[in-house]
This record gives C-alpha cells, sequence and structure tokens, in this order.
C-alpha cells in the first residue's frame, strides 16, 4: 500500500508540473508540440531542485515544471530542456538585411528562427514567432529539421553567412550552435541578430562558432527597455562583452516617434557606442506601426538624416540610416573615415558600386576600413 501511495503521489506531482507549465502560456497546444522539439540545455547550472538558466541576462531560476520569462525554456525533472530540432521560419536573403553592412557585402545569408523572446517589445515586426507562447494572437507552425539539412539548404543557395534570428536566438542558443557547427564545416560564416540580453557564459558558448554579431540598441532610457522587458543595463553590458571577445559587431536602433528620436537620447546612443568603439557601425531604421503600437506615426526620412548626422558629430566613424532606401543621402553608403572615398555604395539592400581594396583599404588613402570583407569583389548591381 505504501508503495502505490507513493507512486500515486508521484503520479499527481508529474500531473502538477505539466499543469503549471500549460497554465503559464498563452497556447497550450502549441506549448505542448514545441515541448516536444526540446533537448537537454548546456546553458544551465543546478540549485537544488531548481535549475539556473544562464542564456539571457534575466537568469531565470526555475522550480520543477516552470518555465522561464521567454516560455521556451523550462524545468523538468531538474534539467533545464532547451529548444531543438525545428524553425519556424528560414529564408535567404542579401545580408544587408541584417543589417551587416561591414560583413561580406553583397552576399546572401542563410537566416533560420524558432519561437519565442526575452522581451516583449509592443512594436515588433516579428511578434508572430517571438510572442508565440506569450500571445493567443500568435500562431504559426513549425518545421522539424535536422542541423546537417539546414548547412546543406545554405550551401545549395550559395549563401556566405548562416544566421540565427526572427525571434530571440539567445534562448535557443545551444540548436543555434548545432546549426552553426554544421555550417561552419560546410565554410559558411555564421552570426547573431539579438537584442544583446546576453550573457558571459552565451557569448563564450557562441564564440567558437560566430564572426558577427548584430544587437538591437532600443533606447537609452532604462525605464522605457523596461516597458519592452528588458534593462539598459544588461544591453549595454552585452554589447560591451560581445567587442571584448572579438566579435565583428553591429548595432541597431529602430527609431519609433516619442519613444527614443529624441536628439539628446540619439547623443546619449552615440556617446555610449563611441564608448565602446568609434569603429561599430550604428544603424538608425525607420519605425512603422505594428503590432501593438500602432499610434505613433511612420518615421520620417528627415528625422533619420537628423539623428544619423549627431551620431557622425558624436563621432562615430560608421552611421547608417535605413528602411528608405533612396531618401536619405550619402547615409546608406560607406565612406571612408579619413578621406571621405565612398567605398560602398548602396540603395536598399543592394550594393551598387564597391571600391575597397583586396585587403579591406581605401583605395585613395590605404585608410584600414574595420569589418570582414570578401577577398574578391563582390556583386554588385549597377544603375539601370
Amino acid at each position: 500500500m505504501a508503495n502505490e501511495a507513493t507512486a500515486e503521489q508521484a503520479k499527481e506531482r508529474g500531473q502538477d508540473a505539466r499543469a503549471t507549465l500549460k497554465s503559464s502560456v498563452a497556447n497550450e497546444a502549441l506549448a505542448e508540440v514545441l515541448d516536444r522539439h526540446t533537448a537537454a540545455g548546456s546553458l544551465w547550472r543546478a540549485e537544488g531542485e531548481r535549475v539556473r538558466c544562464l542564456a539571457c541576462g534575466h537568469r531565470c531560476l526555475m522550480a520543477p515544471g516552470r518555465r522561464g520569462i521567454c516560455k521556451v525554456r523550462f524545468n523538468q525533472g531538474g534539467q533545464l530542456r532547451v529548444p531543438f530540432g525545428y524553425v519556424a521560419g528560414v529564408q535567404c536573403d542579401p545580408v544587408e538585411k541584417k543589417p551587416f553592412y561591414h560583413v561580406y557585402p553583397g552576399s546572401d545569408a542563410l537566416t533560420f528562427g524558432m519561437l519565442g523572446c526575452d522581451f516583449h517589445c509592443g512594436y515588433c515586426q516579428n511578434w508572430v514567432t517571438s510572442q508565440a507562447l506569450r500571445d493567443p494572437a500568435s500562431t504559426t507552425r513549425i518545421q522539424s529539421v535536422r542541423p546537417e539539412q539546414l548547412a546543406e539548404a545554405g550551401r545549395r543557395a550559395g549563401a556566405r553567412l548562416m544566421v540565427s534570428s526572427y525571434n530571440e536566438p539567445l534562448i535557443t542558443a545551444e540548436w543555434a550552435v548545432a546549426v552553426f557547427q554544421e555550417a561552419k564545416a560546410a565554410g559558411l560564416a555564421c552570426a547573431f541578430v539579438s537584442n544583446g540580453n546576453a550573457t558571459a557564459e552565451v557569448l563564450d558558448f557562441l564564440r567558437p562558432w560566430i564572426v558577427a554579431y548584430k544587437i538591437d540598441l532600443k533606447s537609452f532610457d532604462d525605464r522605457r527597455y523596461r516597458s519592452l522587458g528588458g534593462t539598459l543595463e544588461h544591453v549595454t553590458q552585452g554589447i560591451r562583452m560581445v567587442h571584448e571577445r572579438g566579435l565583428w559587431l553591429e548595432l541597431v536602433t529602430l527609431l519609433v516617434p516619442g519613444f527614443n528620436d529624441s536628439d539628446e537620447e540619439a547623443r546619449q546612443m552615440a556617446r555610449f557606442i563611441r564608448s565602446v568603439s568609434p569603429d561599430i557601425p550604428w544603424h538608425v531604421t525607420a519605425f512603422h506601426p505594428d503590432y501593438k503600437m500602432t499610434a505613433p506615426p511612420k518615421m520620417v526620412s528627415a528625422r533619420l538624416v537628423r539623428v544619423a548626422e549627431l551620431g557622425a558629430e558624436e563621432g562615430l566613424r560608421f552611421v547608417y540610416a535605413g528602411n528608405a532606401p533612396g531618401q536619405v543621402g550619402g547615409w546608406e553608403h560607406t565612406w571612408c573615415p579619413k578621406c571621405r572615398q565612398l567605398l560602398i555604395a548602396r540603395r536598399g539592400y543592394v550594393v551598387r558600386e564597391y571600391n575597397l581594396t583586396a585587403s579591406g583599404e581605401c583605395p585613395r588613402c590605404r585608410t584600414p576600413i574595420p569589418g570582414i570583407w570578401p577577398q574578391g569583389k563582390p556583386n554588385v548591381t549597377s544603375e539601370n
């Protein structure tokens, strides 16, 4: 009888744990599907029966049967289970779309993503995937896949890079590394497109497999960062840690009217970036109403240009204005910071002219231009 009672209690505890998992998500059916596409995680440590996740700056401490803030990493029987073996989106498109302007210009990147995010930005343009277990309006399908299949797809597509993006890749870092291992063996360079809410542990885990990292610097106001689900301190620390590890780093700020587009905040962001390195490219891109943030108007190109000018005034050497092809003057292009020679001309995601030397120098004054450059000239589309 004692053994039967113990077994029954264990069964009830298991049911309670599953109920707890289900109760913490907006879409229980999708959660059950995703929970079957998991593996034992690498980025965690045990703290008694609880597990401490090390994949993002939240460092969630999860009791058995509980999920982290991201909703896709959870404690099952004292072990952290993490997303593995599927994609929710795969696309091959120009590396400039990520955006990376100093990484193999004119090449293509095979980009893959999963589901979930550790933030909840009200203007997220990828909310269908990032908020999948948080918002019942988000419905999407996943596709089972093996890492070697993605590497082969990149090779067949002629991609130069393999990029983890769409959702927040920090919370799916174990899967990303499994893909990157195969992609690197196939000759592809690998990169991350992230919100920057990183830990030292996850960056050290990623470092052997990636060459470049893009971070969204969403604001320079901690109160506003907290409204998105993060903190300014964690993201600025993440930026510094990525740079310290020698990864090529580019930053993006989506300018939202009335949220982060004041002159003073732009100057604060630029000063911070310069304190890390004036050579970090800073992309300022145009907001358009999306998801829950539909009240602010679409950002006008004149404001993009003004913020780009402020970044240059604060000493940044490579500032770009995006999402407005042909409307921002020379701010789409790369210029030599010393002699102002045009080095790379762009219109939107298309490279129109490429003048760097094979060693990545300005052809006029021989100033080295920081970045990851191709050995030969990339694909260039001439004006018609």
